[in-house]
Order: structure tokens, then sequence, then C-alpha cells
């Protein structure tokens, strides 16, 4: 992890005891990355915005970022499936992004737009295929009860 890193091999096991204990600091490091990257869209808090196209355009901006680092993230996101040390980081993540989106839908659907969102990256990540913010739009609508086609 430390060549990887291209850091010494001192300065992570300096910091961290496991190897655990280091994914974990970072997916924690790339969940607050994302929480800013949510809190700092003020659509999203407005209640006249758009919650679907303001959904569509962020995630758009965050793909079009740089891709190592969306990559990483996600990497270090689905290495909780191998690694229980992480599931309550990656859950932690799911459950904020839940929260932010809870003050414009239920909770219900704040959870059904972050896997809807998730899944939209991943797929954008996994083919190679470029994000389509149109079709990220006009499907995140279709959970939003009042929302246009949704």
């Amino acid at each position: 992890m430390a060549a990887e890193a291209d850091v010494p091999l001192g300065s992570t096991t300096y910091h961290f005891a496991t190897l655990d204990d280091l994914l974990v600091a970072a997916l924690r490091q790339a969940n607050e990355g994302f929480a800013k990257v949510l809190t700092a869209r003020g659509g999203l808090s407005s209640p006249h915005a758009d919650l679907p196209t303001e959904l569509a355009a962020l995630l758009g901006e965050w793909l079009a970022g740089d891709r190592t680092g969306v990559e990483l993230e996600y990497e270090l996101y689905l290495a909780a499936l191998r690694r229980p040390a992480l599931r309550p980081v990656a859950a932690e993540w799911a459950d904020d992004a839940a929260a932010l989106l809870s003050h414009r839908t239920d909770p219900r659907t704040a959870r059904a737009l972050v896997a809807l969102m998730d899944g939209i990256c991943l797929q954008v990540l996994l083919t190679d295929t470029p994000y389509d913010e149109e079709y990220a739009r006009e499907t995140l609508s279709r959970l939003i009860p009042g929302a246009a086609g949704g």
C-alpha cells in the first residue's frame, strides 16, 4: 500500500496500526470530500431548485473531475465487500448522503436516490460509457414525487 501511494512504509506504519485502519481513514476522507461537494451545491438545499437537475449536474461535475480519484474512491467503497472493517464507513456515506437529500424528499426516496446515483456512477466507471446528464436527470426524476417526469 505504501509503495502504491509512493510514500515510505514507515510513514504508513507510524500512523496506522493495520491496513484496515489505513483504508478506513482513506474511505472516511473520500466520504468527507463527496459530502462537501453535496453541501456546496446550493440548489440541493433550496426548496425551489429542481432536485433531479441538481443531482444530475452534481454527478456530471464529480465524474468530469479527476477520473483516477473517482475510481479510487469507488475502489475504497467497494473494498467493504471483502473488508468488514470498512462496512460501517461505507454505510455512513450512504446514510449521510441520504440525510442530506431528506431535506428535500422523504427518507425512503432519499435512500433510493443515493442507490440510483451509485448505480449510474458505477456504470459510467465500469463500462467507460460517457456520462449522460439528461438520462440521469430523467431517471432521478422518476423517483421524486412531483418532479418533472416523476
